[in-house]
């Protein structure tokens, strides 16, 4: 369970304590050098982040929505409270999973 550190509400801002730290290192993916637990602009998806998997294994995570058939991405709410709230309900922010899955990362983001 994370335990909030600092919350702003005029910032919408929080910050967690986390169990693990979350490091920027560099690693290989695909012969290319990428660093890791990094979020980015996605191109198969919204974002990407590259992360270890438990094997050890560097996998590319994508997440968010996509676009629509123009090319476009959908805007994030995250700012408007009640669009907030309605999200991490339905994804369960509470206990967001794994850093190798979207959904941890996607919880991240909002």
């Amino acid at each position: 369970m994370e335990k909030i550190l600092y919350r702003n509400e005029n910032l919408r801002l929080e910050i967690y304590e986390t169990a693990e730290p979350i490091l920027f290192t560099e690693a290989e993916y695909q012969g290319r050098k990428v660093k890791l637990n990094k979020i980015m602009q996605g191109d198969a998806k919204k974002f990407k982040v590259y992360v270890k998997n438990p094997k050890g294994n560097v996998v590319k995570v994508n997440f968010g929505q996509g676009g629509d058939a123009k090319g476009g991405t959908m805007r994030i709410r995250k700012n408007n409270p009640e669009a907030r709230k309605n999200f991490r309900a339905r994804f369960n922010c509470d206990t967001p999973g794994p850093k190798h899955k979207a959904r941890y990362w996607a919880c991240r983001t909002w």
